[in-house]
């Protein structure tokens, strides 16, 4: 079985010199030019009393809300979320896998709302576009003029007959994606699993996900893990995937299968994950024709199904046909990101239901387009810039290492960094993972770029 040592610098300089010049480096790129702090180039700020709701308070909410007190004057900005923390959820694989501490994940929102906004704490549980009103969970009608719908999406984890996400942690159950206390839980059970090693099981459902990359990096730091641990010999990991592939764009998806099969990650398609028996550590697995296949564990990666929350889905803001009414995603242009039936509604983030985008990286592309094109549609005119479907996965291949991985809506690779193959896993990708990615996110939570 082929092994891959993580590169090292063959300089005579000091670490730490070095170190400092990566990161000058990487910070000169366009994929991390955020984490400079450069603030909007000034314009002059639309005289308006329109007042903006924005239903969810994540990256995506209130990057825009931010980016809008500087572009309106005026303006009255409310955001609805009852969240007081704010979670950097790219780093949860890091603190599943043992890299990174669960307090580099935990921030406060209120630091980052803009100075003057209006902040209802209770959730958006309904929406009327007819009549421009968001229902809270409290019961609380807010009307508005213009509307972003950031809400994220929903785990449906119901879907999985058994499983118990208090249960996070035990029996050798894993998943990263329900906070960051279920990554802290993950970490323990990977630590477990990987001192005695046995059967792993890794899944991925059929629906689409935020941070698609999430179960691939959980399963290649699995491995390392087990290979440090020196558990590898006597383990066995395999990917059992609901889709026809392991990714969505076809050269990452080869890439990464001909990487594991020289790993011996063994990978079978078109098996949903349909049932788990958490106490007697037992999966079991559904085909199309209908076949039920069993499977014993040690160690198992729990990936939910995914939908928009039942606000949105049960709205008439969801898609109503086509293949976004299924999962009851937002219904917007995938380029202007505007609702396609109501002209005071855009969406950004996770619920939109557009052929790629649930990642940070989008939200860092798309806010500022958000943004420009309520700003024209308050203003009158029609939108006039263009998303185009950028999402970036920095795909983490083992402890030291990572490729960067960024595309378009047609699944065409858009690389941005000189010095990163996008299919060549390397230490500079994985510095960026570590030690500039949260700087760059925190500053579009900001409203900069």
């Amino acid at each position: 079985m082929k092994s891959h040592p993580v590169p090292r610098c063959e300089s005579t300089a000091s670490p730490e010199p070095t170190r400092r010049r990566w990161l000058q480096a990487l910070a000169a790129t366009p994929v991390l030019a955020a984490a400079a702090g450069t603030a909007t180039p000034a314009r002059a700020a639309l005289k308006t009393s329109a007042h903006i709701v924005i239903a969810g308070g994540g990256l995506g909410g209130v990057a825009v809300a931010n980016r809008l007190s500087q572009l309106l004057d005026g303006a009255k900005i409310t955001i609805i979320d009852r969240k007081e923390e704010h979670n950097y959820q790219p780093g949860y694989t890091l603190v599943a896998s043992g890299v990174w501490p669960v307090e580099k994940v935990r921030n406060r929102n209120a630091d980052f709302h803009p100075p003057g906004m209006e902040w209802i704490k209770d959730m958006a549980a309904g929406f009327d576009p007819a009549s421009n009103t968001v229902v809270t969970a409290g019961g609380q009608r807010v009307r508005y003029d213009f509307l972003v719908v950031a809400t994220g999406l929903h785990l449906d984890y119901a879907q999985i007959e058994g499983m118990d996400v208090s249960a996070i942690g035990t029996h050798g159950l894993a998943s990263v994606y329900p906070g960051p206390q279920a990554a802290v839980a993950t970490w323990a059970a990977m630590q477990a699993y990987t001192a005695k090693g046995g059967n792993a099981v890794m899944t991925l459902p059929a629906t689409p996900l935020k941070c698609a990359g999430a179960p691939l990096k959980v399963s290649f730091m699995l491995r390392d893990r087990l290979l440090k641990a020196g558990t590898l010999g006597q383990s066995k990991i395999s990917f059992q995937s609901a889709l026809g592939n392991i990714f969505g764009v076809k050269v990452v998806n080869d890439n990464v299968l001909q990487r594991w099969k020289e790993l011996g990650i063994d990978v079978e398609f078109t098996r949903k994950l349909t049932a788990i028996d958490i106490g007697a550590r037992r999966a079991t697995f559904t085909t199309p024709e209908g076949e039920k296949v069993e499977m014993p564990y040690d160690f198992i990666h729990v990936v939910p199904p995914m939908r928009a929350p039942d606000s949105v889905k049960k709205s008439d803001l969801s898609w109503k046909e086509g293949p976004f009414a299924a999962g009851g995603w937002l219904e917007v242009d995938k380029t202007t990101l505007q609702h396609r039936r109501y002209p005071n509604v855009f969406g950004i983030g996770d619920i939109n239901g557009t052929p790629r985008g649930k990642t940070a990286a989008t939200v860092k592309k798309s806010a500022p387009i958000v943004a420009h094109n309520l700003v024209e549609t308050i203003a009158g005119r029609k939108p006039d810039e263009t998303f185009d479907g950028y999402t970036s996965c920095p795909l983490i291949t083992r402890e030291g290492s990572a490729m960067l991985i960024e595309f378009d809506y047609e699944g065409r690779l858009t690389p941005s960094l000189p010095m990163i193959e996008p299919l060549q896993d390397s230490f500079f990708a994985w510095l960026m993972k570590v030690h500039m990615l949260k700087p760059a996110y925190l500053a579009v939570l900001k409203g900069r770029v």
